[in-house]
């Protein structure tokens, strides 16, 4: 949230000259950037239109609370109104969205759900739509709201367009978390208002919805049963919602005209695109609609069919390898939802290959040619195998060879990492995958980082993270050698520091010693006794993750340094050039490194990186402290 008062007092801000100003300066301290030209130009234009509506309404005493971050995202809801019910004064909040369109209209088939807006160059979500879904989420992950939920209202507030400018977007479903004003209609709106709000002091509700408990995100596996077959479970927010919607605009088009498209959505770790490949997969499935998911990802996939199958097995063939499809005949599914599809090969074909069965065509063709509708969500950073090449240019390249139309949507919003974008900024500058060098550390209140002076240290704060009920794991750099575990006996303990060693999680397909198999490392409570990969962690989260860095990344001087040697990864052949190892080792780094949803604990086994690390961290508290900052939370959450 970037600021708080009542409605007289932003207002009179506004007509000070200072609010635009003040929310500007919150805005760069928040999120460590300058905010759009079109988000200041909402604050100078927009926030006053709304004061104006409340202070004529009377209701100059409630809160405003302006930016209010989403819990454990990056979202940030225009405006909260807060006060109380009239006659019961009973806590009540009006979330509103601001928009300064001047006019708008339903997308290509007359379709309500996304709109177009002639400053835009693709669709944008109707924002009927938008604020239901940010009053849902708060019901779903804010403790106040979720005991009441009666007590949220909806409404977008359009005060630059006249009714007959946006005919059509009220064509959606009207509900109390979801209804739309105009400038015509500003009486109305008012008479709205005044009917969710008394004309008394909002600041004891603004407090309780403040000082409320954030429950964490319902972590994926967990409820991807419910999700693929009974929906519901996750709520879409804003670029997350258009990605659905637009596939399942495609697949009507697909249906209605004969024809192929394809979608491509893109997204740093945790932005949703599994949450939306879910929801998708559920939703088609219910609807009788042919799809199928797929992955490069053994263990995603593995724990996907065991998780979302373990009551009705033929969920578990929705599951498949993206190899799969390399007999599959043209357009035999409606929709083939790519999951990770940065994890694309050039081929599908391998050794084991008959020749019959290669057809000399590349992945990415196969997976566009199986279904009218390919969808492929991916994150080019999370690239950390030699071969892996699905890229956006690689996919737009192989639709655009075959004449096919293909639309894109860029997940912005992410919420793993309690929802910090200034963690992830941090991950990526840290790790230069972006351009700058390291920053200090600046805690956000959303992400919480600690780093420790040796393996048992990050063991032990784990430990006592998972004696509060927050799930944990640790997982390192593939610097070790990695032994086969053979029946019967204890688990080779290969990742040695020290003192201190442990085994890597399992290679197979089987428990050994009460270790689970690999694709179930990062969601059985019991992989917490081995160190993972990036090939066992990556796709999934848990609340705590503890990250060994290994001598393959060091920091000399002034810049990290690769030392390829130090890597046991077999998948580095004597043939990989130097600088294809040296981007890999840093995204695999970044994929470990943003696997929380709480917190991160690192762990250099390198004295100058350490040392490194220390400075950049130098605000941060300490492991201990950061321990007892934690609450404990009431249920276990992955453990």
């Amino acid at each position: 949230m970037l600021f708080r008062d009542s409605a007289t007092a932003v207002a009179t801000r506004h007509l000070e000259g200072s609010l635009a100003r003040h929310l500007e300066e919150r805005f760069v301290h928040v999120h460590g950037y300058k905010p759009g030209p079109s988000e200041s130009l909402s604050w100078e234009r927009s926030i006053p239109a709304l004061t104006d509506v409340l202070l004529d309404a009377g209701l100059g005493e409630i809160e405003v609370l302006l930016e209010y971050g989403l819990p454990l995202t990056s979202r940030r809801a225009d405006v909260v109104l807060a006060g109380v019910r009239p006659g019961t004064q009973e806590p009540s909040y009006v979330v509103v969205e601001l928009k300064q369109w001047s006019e708008a209209h339903p997308d290509e088939d007359n379709d309500p759900l996304l709109c177009r807006v002639d400053a835009y160059s693709r669709p944008a979500l109707n924002p009927i739509e938008q604020v239901r879904g940010y009053c849902d989420y708060l019901v779903a992950f804010n403790g106040a709201l979720a005991r009441r939920p009666e007590q949220i209202s909806g409404v977008a507030y359009l005060h630059n367009a006249r009714e007959c400018d946006v005919a059509g977007l009220d064509k959606v479903e009207l509900n109390e978390r979801g209804r739309m004003f105009t400038a015509d209609r500003r009486g109305e709106f008012l008479t709205y208002l005044k009917s969710k709000l008394a004309p008394a002091s909002g600041a004891l509700a603004a407090d309780e919805l403040l000082r409320a408990t954030a429950r964490p995100s319902k972590q994926l596996m967990a409820v991807a049963a419910q999700e693929v077959r009974e929906r519901g479970q996750f709520v879409l927010l804003d670029e997350q919602r258009l990605a659905y919607e637009m596939v399942l605009k495609a697949v009507q088009r697909a249906h209605a005209s004969d024809h192929k498209e394809v979608v491509v959505v893109t997204g740093g770790p945790g932005t949703g695109k599994s949450v939306i490949a879910l929801s998708l997969l559920g939703e088609l499935y219910r609807r009788g609609i042919p799809a199928l998911h797929a992955t490069g990802s053994q263990s995603f996939t593995k724990t996907m069919r065991k998780v979302a199958g373990a009551r009705k097995r033929e969920v578990q063939h929705l599951f498949k390898y993206f190899n799969s499809f390399i007999s599959a005949h043209r357009n035999s599914l409606d929709v083939l939802v790519c999951d990770e599809a940065h994890r694309m090969r050039e081929t599908s074909a391998n050794r084991y290959t008959s020749a019959a069965r290669r057809t000399g065509k590349r992945q990415v063709e196969e997976l566009i040619d199986a279904a009218r509708v390919p969808v492929f969500l991916l994150d080019q950073h999370q690239v950390v195998r030699p071969g892996e090449m699905g890229t956006i240019e690689e996919i737009q390249a192989a639709a655009a060879a075959k004449g096919l139309r293909h639309r894109q949507v860029q997940l912005d919003s992410q919420f793993r990492c309690g929802g910090s974008d200034a963690y992830l900024r941090w991950v990526v500058r840290l790790l230069a995958l972006e351009d700058g060098g390291p920053v200090d550390w600046a805690a956000d209140g959303r992400m919480q980082l600690a780093l420790v002076e040796s393996p048992s240290e990050l063991e032990e704060f784990l430990l006592e993270r998972r004696s509060h009920g927050y799930g944990a794991r640790m997982s390192a750099g593939y610097c070790w050698k990695w032994s086969d575990a053979k029946p019967g006996e204890p688990l080779p303990t290969d990742v040695q520091i020290g003192d201190w060693q442990r085994p890597w999680n399992l290679k197979g397909e089987r428990s050994v010693m009460g270790a689970p198999p690999s694709a179930l490392w990062a969601t059985d409570p019991a992989g917490f006794s081995q160190v993972g990969c990036v090939y066992t962690a990556q796709g999934f989260e848990y609340d705590w993750s503890g990250v060994i860095m290994g001598p393959d990344l060091v920091w000399r001087y002034d810049k990290w340094v690769v030392d390829r040697a130090a890597s046991k990864d077999p998948v580095f052949k004597s043939s990989t050039p130097d600088e294809i190892v040296d981007r890999l080792i840093r995204n695999t780094y970044k994929v470990l490194l943003t696997r929380g949803m709480v917190g991160t604990v690192i762990y250099s086994t390198d004295p100058e990186t350490r040392d490194k690390l220390r400075a950049l961290l130098r605000t941060a508290p300490s492991a201990a402290e950061v321990a007892l900052q934690q609450a404990p939370v009431q249920a276990s959450r992955g453990d």
